[in-house]
């Protein structure tokens, strides 16, 4: 069962500029305050080299778009094995959306978190390759001409023992400052991002997003009605439970492996993973779920299942974000991938050399939430926390 999974059902702004996609709704109708944390909004500043040739046109473009609107969006995420950036802007204020439209994107696979499950701190090769794609999306924001962004920083930079000497690194070469988050912070955000995509008729629903070195769940009650109060206080009314795994697709295939995944070894690994989930499962013990309770799933891992499961020879966001995938088809997906050798993984489409070796790692993961909270239904999403940083950033100018 996959729904309606159009931009318009999601109550997005549409019409995406440079195919970078749409941009999110709120939690209940239009509010006056920020989420948590708009303390941490920076204004960019001018300082730095100009944008690259290969982006001057844009930059031309830019100039003359800032005289139609007053800012333009960005949020960047620098995860354990991802660097993502949004660049957006809000969507009209009386046309009714609390959306925004996304008119640049990057990601890149920077594996920050390499070896640091076993070594306590970021590598030096891992830091270099940071730092390259920090400094492609320095260009493209200033490209674009940025005015208000947050660039958020999370597990590895809080477990490595050098995660402050790095950011330093940062801000020297780049530019850039970067924030480093906790992890209520990341739950949250990740909610504010994707909790749209809830069934409204659910009593409760099991939020999460796999990460690299971390992962967060969290349980969201029923829907509130459309009301006048602030998207923060909508949101943490329906967040009953959280939780921040130490627990992500890297740091467990760099102790069981990526490459080879026996079934004893898949199953050792969903164990790891289920032990983890303990304490959050006993936490939301007696909680009602009702006959709509489902699993909302905002991830590489997911997004990827998603991919195979629709047999795409190219990922493609617009047919993934919002898909609806029965437990049935989950399971055959997640088979699928288990076949499939190392090489074969590694020249999907939907995965690529990048995370061939760490999506088994997210499958037990997933397989461990499945597990411990039984669903008939997952909703896939293809947002999180940068869509939630750019509700937050849009929230916060029309106070």
């Amino acid at each position: 069962m996959e729904g309606d999974r159009s931009p318009e059902a999601f109550g997005c702004n549409v019409e995406p500029l440079d195919d970078a996609g749409i941009g999110g709704l709120a939690i209940c109708a239009r509010g006056a305050n920020p989420l948590a944390g708009a303390g941490a909004v920076q204004d960019v500043d001018s300082h730095g080299r100009g944008a690259a040739k290969a982006v001057a046109g844009v930059a031309i473009r830019a100039r003359a778009d800032r005289q139609r609107r007053e800012h333009t969006y960005a949020a960047l995420d620098l995860g354990t094995n991802n660097c993502r950036l949004l660049i957006a802007w809000a969507a009209p204020a009386r046309s009714g959306q609390d959306g925004f439209r996304v008119i640049d994107s990057f990601s890149r696979i920077v594996r920050l978190g390499e070896g640091l499950s076993r070594t306590g701190e970021l590598g030096a090769a891992a830091i270099e390759r940071t730092l390259c794609a920090l400094e492609i999306c320095r260009d493209k924001m200033r490209a674009r001409g940025v005015t208000r962004r947050r660039l958020i920083a999370t597990e590895a930079c809080r477990s490595a023992s050098n995660g402050a000497e790095f950011l330093a690194k940062v801000r020297a070469q780049t530019g850039l400052e970067l924030e480093i988050v906790d992890r209520e912070t990341e739950a949250r955000l990740a909610a504010a991002g994707s909790a749209s995509l809830a069934d409204s008729a659910a009593e409760g629903v099991i939020l999460f997003d796999i990460g690299g070195g971390s992962s967060e769940l969290v349980w969201l009650a029923g829907a509130t009605p459309p009301c006048s109060q602030s998207i923060e206080i909508a949101l943490g009314e329906r967040i009953r439970f959280w939780v921040s795994l130490k627990i992500g697709v890297v740091t467990l295939a760099e102790e069981f492996g990526g490459i080879e995944i026996s079934g004893a070894k898949f199953e050792a690994m969903i164990d790891h993973a289920a032990r983890e989930l303990e304490s959050f499962v006993a936490m939301t013990d007696g909680e009602p779920r009702g006959r709509h309770f489902h699993l909302l799933g905002t991830s590489g891992t997911v997004t990827t299942i998603a991919g195979v499961f629709l047999g795409l020879a190219r990922y493609d966001r617009r047919r993934v974000d919002g898909l609806w995938m029965s437990s049935g088809q989950v399971d055959r997906a997640v088979a699928s991938l288990r076949k499939m050798t190392y090489n074969e993984r590694a020249a999907n489409g939907c995965i690529g050399n990048g995370r061939a070796d760490l999506v088994l790692a997210g499958c037990a993961i997933l397989e461990a939430i499945r597990r411990a909270f039984p669903a008939d239904r997952v909703r896939i999403a293809d947002r999180g926390l940068r869509e939630g940083m750019l509700m937050q950033l849009i929230r916060a100018d029309r106070i």
